[in-house]
């Protein structure tokens, strides 16, 4: 019965990465461009909320200040979160280290279901550190947050391992396709 719910969990998660990546061929054209529309309709809600966090959330200290806050050092902000993890608390730690990864996970993971062009590790690791550093700068000149190369090297890796989702569920829908034919 467990193994039974496990393999209709699995062919659920990858009948819905193939519609997501509109691989399926069995999907028709209209019904990709709706696919489309609205990975692209998500894609624009994930960067609304991502603007909010990264610039307005009062919660996360954006509010602006009269100072400029920045770290041009690599791994000085990471290496102090980890040495002084018990001072500044579990949550506060997880939320910097972790958060800054996590919420460039999507955008790794949708650049290349939302454009041809960008099927490559290089160009979604590329452009993910480029929208990075754009949202550095816009922190630094607005005064909202800190800019923090940390930022930079966390966010390119949350986007980096989002591509690495996607690939891994490529592989997977590639290998159950080879499997289906093979029957």
């Amino acid at each position: 019965m467990r193994d039974c719910t496990i393999k209709s969990k699995c062919f659920t998660l990858v009948f819905l990465l193939k519609i997501c990546v509109g691989w399926e061929k069995e999907v028709n054209k209209k019904n990709k461009k709706r696919i489309r529309v609205l990975s692209w309709g998500l894609f624009i809600v994930y960067l609304m909320c991502m603007v909010y966090f990264l610039f307005f959330s009062e919660q996360l200290g954006r509010g602006n200040s009269r100072e400029y806050r920045y770290n041009l050092t690599v791994f000085a902000e990471i290496k102090r979160y980890i040495r002084y993890w018990k001072k500044i608390g579990d949550f506060n730690v997880l939320l910097n280290l972790f958060g800054n990864v996590v919420c460039f996970m999507p955008f790794g993971f949708v650049l290349p279901i939302l454009s041809n062009r960008q099927r490559s590790v290089l160009k979604v690791t590329f452009l993910t550190m480029l929208c990075s550093i754009a949202v550095e700068i816009t922190q630094l000149v607005t005064m909202t947050g800190s800019c923090d190369v940390d930022d930079v090297i966390l966010n390119t890796a949350g986007g980096f391992l989002g591509y690495i989702m996607f690939a891994i569920g490529m592989c997977v829908i590639h290998i159950r396709d080879k499997k289906r034919k093979g029957r």
